[in-house]
């Protein structure tokens, strides 16, 4: 199945299947429930209709800015191409693609209609995803105002950043929060993780971060495991940590955590859903999050 469908009317066949094959997309006719039959399983959507109609069928579909598709709606005398869902998240540059066809690409998204990169076409153009998503609110605004510098940072390394950084990672779907015994070595951090990603099929390669409170910011066995991981590891305030819901119970409050591997994990994922619930292999606790 193609990531990208045109929806039509029978009476603009003609026109949707232009569109089609300029851009490599299924055509699908309207019904209905057309919009729903297409909404979770496609990456792109193109409306060759008015957007009323469009708005109205996509509403009660809506969930997260940052799952939904993008959505484009094509007038019906082919002159624009007007984003109404997912402008950072793909729909923006997809009105651009149909500019090809001569359709005028209606921007609205406040940094791209002034001509002004947001986080996330950053993300696109690097090949990284958004670690922290709310921070894309206050460094898009910013955006509008002035530059903002980007700091590219090698590991291994330990990056403290504030709610109005947006952190940009390798792409990845799972997270693994980590706790560990003071002084735990990198060689038992490393297995443990490894035999948990391996008990759940996830590769090394699938995991977008390796997440842990900053009460570890000192085990040097810790930030040594997630280099030999490859991976990028960040620290959670106490707050982060607490607001976070679903895990179970912890010895962690005694130190005033609700817990360490499993809030962790779920505060850095994209689902919030727990895959392993915390592991414990020795001197390390493992979880992991998608």
């Amino acid at each position: 199945m193609n990531d990208t469908v045109v929806i039509t009317f029978p009476y603009s066949r003609t026109d949707a299947e232009r569109i089609a094959a300029f851009l490599h997309a299924d055509i699908v006719e309207y019904s209905s429930d057309i919009f729903s039959m297409v909404f979770a399983g496609r990456r792109r959507i193109v409306a060759l209709m008015s957007m009323g109609i469009v708005v109205r069928k996509i509403a009660p579909l809506l969930d997260d800015k940052w799952t939904d598709p993008a959505v484009v709606v094509v007038s019906p005398d082919l002159r624009f191409a007007v984003p109404v869902l997912g402008g950072h998240h793909g729909a923006n540059e997809l009105a651009k693609e149909l500019a090809g066809l001569g359709l005028v690409p209606v921007i609205t998204t406040a940094t791209e209609s002034r001509g002004r990169d947001s986080v996330e076409t950053v993300a696109e153009r690097t090949g990284t995803e958004v670690l922290n998503r709310d921070s894309t609110r206050q460094v898009n605004a910013a955006l509008l105002k002035t530059d903002i510098p980007v700091h590219a940072v090698r590991g291994p390394a330990i990056v403290l950043a504030g709610p109005d950084v947006s952190i940009l990672v390798k792409p990845g779907e799972y997270t693994v929060g980590l706790g560990c015994r003071k002084g735990a070595g990198s060689k038992d951090i490393v297995d443990a993780v490894r035999a948990s990603l391996a008990e759940n099929g996830i590769a090394e390669s699938d995991v977008l971060v390796y997440a842990t409170t900053t009460k570890k910011l000192g085990e040097a066995g810790l930030v040594e495991a997630v280099g030999v991981l490859s991976g990028n590891l960040i620290f959670l305030d106490d707050d982060t940590i607490n607001a976070q819901t679903g895990t179970g119970p912890s010895r962690a409050t005694r130190i005033g955590l609700l817990g360490v591997a499993e809030p962790c994990a779920l505060a850095t994922s994209k689902r919030k859903e727990l895959v392993m619930k915390k592991k414990v292999c020795g001197s390390v606790t493992v979880a992991i999050a998608r």
